[in-house]
């Protein structure tokens, strides 16, 4: 069965930086949508960011633009997230999730469409 591995969660201070790894196995397909989403404590889980396997296309939240980088490794299904300018409120569990689109259909980053999901990886922004 597809299996994701996340790695890199850390306690870091207020501007500071972090790279997480998400690393997929169990399948074959070409074409995936994988990407990052996240969930504070009381906090519904959003998406942070995804990327594309065909053509590398990306997306990122608002609140993240301009301070969160994805990157994408595809022979290697590995996916990284470099995080700059950390805040408290960057504090949350950091699920890696992964999407296998039917041909035809657009390219999607939201919480609803993801097929597998990791077990997280635990970001603490504090002094």
């Amino acid at each position: 069965q597809v299996q994701l591995v996340e790695s890199g969660g850390d306690l870091v201070q207020p501007g500071g930086s972090l790279s997480l790894s998400c690393t997929a196995s169990g399948f074959t397909l070409d074409y995936y949508v994988i990407g990052w989403f996240r969930q504070a404590p009381g906090k519904e889980r959003e998406e942070v960011s995804c990327i594309s396997s065909s053509d590398g296309r990306t997306v990122y939240a608002d609140s993240v633009k301009g301070r969160f980088t994805i990157s994408g490794d595809i022979a290697k299904n590995t996916v990284h997230l470099q995080m700059t300018s950390l805040q408290p409120e960057d504090t949350a569990v950091y699920y890696c999730a992964i999407d296998f689109p039917r041909v035809g259909v657009a390219f999607q980053c939201n919480y609803y469409g993801m097929d597998y999901w990791g077990k997280g990886t635990l970001v603490t922004v504090s002094s």
